[in-house]
């Protein structure tokens, strides 16, 4: 009785509390119809499609509904029973609660796992929160502050108007009914309520895992786009890079599908496309994104060329110092193009390292000025306080004293040192000496016309097949004469002195042919083979041998000024011992063997002497008139052997002879195998030019001296050459900066433009007949690829990827 009795009361008290409560319900309808007309609800994009839980939710509020009857079942009825007693809940609109927990759906259940939890005296002991209780009830959150649990997904997927203690904003916090069987987590967790949330949070958790799937399938998919566009450029850069340091060209003439030559670069990538998968998708892909138009070829190289030109920038900027060759040419379609070339030290060695070629509208000095000045501008290069030397060729344009390009660019940078190009020089000094000696000018001459007969076609055959016969080896040719590189002569020379009883019979038997305009032409060169011009061809092969092997040594980029110096002092002293008799006798022995060899008459035939015309009588005749004077001994010593070497030498010393101004004289105290190494007058006049701290440079020389004294007592090498004495010096540049400084501004002086020379050779390479369209962009590309081929080689083409998808604005494929 008394049961049925509280059930008819519990009965009574839910019904009426349950008027109450729809009636509060009623009211928050209208507050939450309200607010959504003022504000929208928030996108349920953000947090997953939330339809199919409350379609699911709401069905099963009906037919609970429908199964309970108005009033609710029985279970419904102690559940509202045990939470009202337990605490009352505060109704919201929203998810509610203290600070430290989840604030929505995006966030976890905040589940903080303590040591020791907060202690509440509830009945006969103190009881608190345990962190096992996660395990059991997933849904469980703690709040610290408040010291309270609360139900993650009736907060937060719940139906707007459900009441419970687990959402209000005190929060359970009756520890010691935590764990009761209908009452505590498991009553709350045995609700339709939270039941539906449950499910619902679930649905959320499934489509948020299916969107999170797209999502990362969609990520993967671009990143694996985006990683095949970056190789398919790398490729494509990799190409142009072959063919660029290879000196072949690009493009065809006829670029189409059903072109039998479309180019190099097509016919390339088509034979990668049958090995690469990646390049094959993109050839037969899109025709406006296959990246191989002449426009993106421009773009491809113009970055390459720019990494290459940015990493020599670089390395100039840490050198700090530099200097600036240049020379001029004219290319294939006769534009005027000026090579530009930059010396410096860096990491332990000498660099030359072509920068530009740049075409010249104007040929005047302050036309050229004007375009080297915008080159070293554009490239961001300080020249007005770091260039300290600038070297050309002796034209009178660029050498000119007061208005040259040299001086103009003086004016600008105060210490940009002139240098005229130690190699031209000696070319000049051959050329002044050849002509000085009618008879060497005449020889050379006719060793241009015995190339000229060699090379037709029937007396070329002949020529081989007679060195065949009479030498072993592979037969030689002869070699054309230079009007530019007169130490290269040498060589002509020296092959014409080694086959010359080949070329004797070779000229006998055309002239026995009797066959016209050869046999006159062998028969012309055959007479003038006596014995003065075996002689020209033993001197000039002497004499020429050792200017070659100063020209080449002027050549080399690790030359410095200092070293240029001694070894042109060597040459000198070299021809001055061949003007001794000793020496003469060996040479003229030499060339009486030669003409022995060749059949060539050694003693001169007595003739007529030729009766002196009576228009002179009374007058003193000093030389021959008309008559060919006899050879022997002592008139070929004096009348061509000495001229030669006389002429020589007073060249040198005044092509060679520089004033003894203080940057030579400094340069040289810098030199370690000098005797004037260390001298301090000359180091602080030469410091005092470019504007060194004298005074520091005094502490360094001596504190310099000290550690060498040091490591050669020690067993190291004292340094030989002004490069090892600067390698020594930059383990110390911190203590020795001036010194290191003034190091670094000898060995940046140029000592020749060959590094100007030899880009031309590679323009010649890569403007031809064939390219001779070629814009000028593209060839100052093409050339600092070719000639700076390691560096370009050794290129990041990752990074290059990203510059080029940095400066490519209308991108068909993504590189990032």
């Amino acid at each position: 009785m008394k049961r049925k009795k509280a059930d008819i009361a519990s009965f009574f008290r839910a019904s009426g509390k349950k008027t109450a409560k729809a009636k509060n319900e009623d009211e928050m309808e209208k507050k939450q119809a309200e607010s959504e007309d003022e504000e929208p609800p928030e996108s349920s994009n953000l947090n997953g499609p939330p339809d199919v839980s409350e379609r699911l939710i709401e069905s099963r509020t009906e037919e609970s509904s429908l199964r309970s009857g108005p009033s609710g079942s029985p279970d419904s009825h102690r559940e509202d029973s045990d939470s009202e007693r337990e605490e009352p809940p505060t109704t919201s609109g929203g998810p509610s609660g203290p600070p430290d927990i989840s604030k929505s759906r995006t966030d976890s259940p905040i589940q903080p796992r303590l040591k020791l939890y907060p202690r509440t005296l509830q009945g006969d002991r103190r009881r608190h929160f345990q962190a096992s209780w996660y395990s059991i009830h997933t849904w469980l959150e703690y709040s610290l502050s408040q010291d309270s649990a609360y139900c993650y997904a009736c907060r937060h997927f719940g139906l707007p108007h459900t009441e419970s203690v687990f959402t209000s904003a005190l929060g359970f916090k009756n520890w010691k009914k935590a764990t009761f069987r209908d009452g505590g987590f498991c009553g709350h967790a045995k609700g339709e309520g939270h039941t539906n949330a449950m499910i619902a949070w679930k649905e959320y958790e499934r489509a948020d895992k299916a969107d999170a799937l797209l999502m990362s399938t969609l990520s993967k998919e671009h990143h694996k786009q985006i990683e095949e566009n970056r190789a398919y450029i790398k490729s494509l850069a990799e190409v142009l890079l072959l063919t660029a340091t290879q000196n072949i060209s690009q493009r065809g003439h006829k670029e189409t599908v059903d072109a039998d030559n479309r180019g190099n670069f097509l016919a390339i990538l088509d034979m990668i496309a049958k090995h690469d998968p990646v390049v094959k998708k993109k050839m037969t892909g899109p025709r406006n994104a296959k990246y191989t138009s002449h426009q993106i070829q421009n773009e491809i190289l113009d970055t390459l060329a720019e990494m290459v030109r940015a990493s020599i920038i670089n390395e100039v900027k840490e050198s700090e110092v530099f200097s600036l060759m240049a020379d001029e040419t004219k290319d294939l379609k006769k534009k005027e193009q000026i090579s530009l070339v930059l010396r410096y030290y860096y990491a332990g060695a000498v660099k030359e390292s072509f920068l530009h070629f740049e075409s010249a509208d104007r040929l005047d000095a302050a036309g050229l000025t004007h375009k080297i000045i915008q080159v070293l501008e554009r490239c961001g290069l300080e020249y007005k306080s770091n260039l300290i030397g600038q070297s050309y060729d002796g034209a009178s344009v660029m050498s000119g004293k007061h208005s040259g390009v040299q001086a103009r660019i003086k004016e600008v940078a105060k210490q940009a040192f002139y240098v005229h190009c130690n190699a031209h020089c000696l070319n000049l000094v051959l050329v002044d000496t050849v002509k000085a000696v009618p008879q060497a000018e005449c020889f050379f001459a006719l060793l241009q016309r015995l190339y000229v007969f060699v090379s037709g076609s029937y007396i070329h055959n002949k020529w081989l097949n007679i060195q065949k016969e009479m030498y072993p080896g592979a037969p030689r040719e002869l070699q054309r004469l230079s009007e530019t590189r007169w130490a290269c002569r040498h060589i002509a020379c020296h092959t014409v002195l080694d086959r010359l009883p080949a070329i004797m019979r070779l000229l006998v038997e055309v002239a026995s042919e009797n066959s016209g305009d050869r046999s006159i032409d062998a028969r012309g060169l055959l007479a003038q083979f006596d014995l003065q011009f075996i002689g020209l061809l033993v001197i000039c092969n002497k004499v020429f041998g050792d200017a070659r092997c100063l020209s080449d040594m002027l050549q080399s980029p690790s030359l410095d000024l200092c070293s240029a110096v001694d070894l042109v002092q060597a040459l000198v002293q070299n021809v001055q011992a061949y003007r001794d008799e000793s020496y003469f006798e060996g040479l003229w022995r030499e060339i009486l063997n030669t003409a022995e060899k060749c059949d060539v008459e050694v003693e001169p035939t007595s003739k007529r002497k030729t009766k002196q015309s009576r228009w002179l009588d009374g007058h003193a005749v000093m030389s021959s008139t008309g008559e060919r004077s006899e050879q022997s001994m002592d008139t070929f010593r004096t009348s061509i052997f000495y001229p030669v070497l006389d002429n020589m030498l007073s060249e040198l010393n005044r092509r060679f002879a520089k004033p003894n101004c203080e940057i030579m004289l400094g340069i040289q105290a810098l030199n370690p195998s000098s005797n004037t190494f260390c001298q301090e007058q000359a180091l602080f006049a030469f410091a005092s030019i470019y504007e060194c701290n004298t005074d520091d440079l005094k502490h360094e020389l001596h504190q310099m001296k000290r550690i060498l004294e040091r490591k050669v007592k020690s067993g190291i090498q004292k340094p030989s050459s002004l490069v090892e004495l600067t390698k020594f010096v930059e383990p110390f540049k911190e203590v020795f900066h001036e010194l290191f400084r003034l190091c670094k501004i000898a060995i940046a002086i140029p000592v020749s433009t060959a590094s100007c020379e030899r880009s031309f050779s590679t323009l010649k390479l890569i403007k031809t007949h064939l390219r001779s369209t070629m814009d000028d962009d593209r060839l100052s590309s093409l050339g600092i690829l070719s000639v700076e081929s390691r560096r370009a080689k050794s290129l990041d083409l990752d990074e290059f990827v990203n510059r080029f998808a940095a400066n490519h604005n209308n991108r068909r494929i993504r590189l990032k």
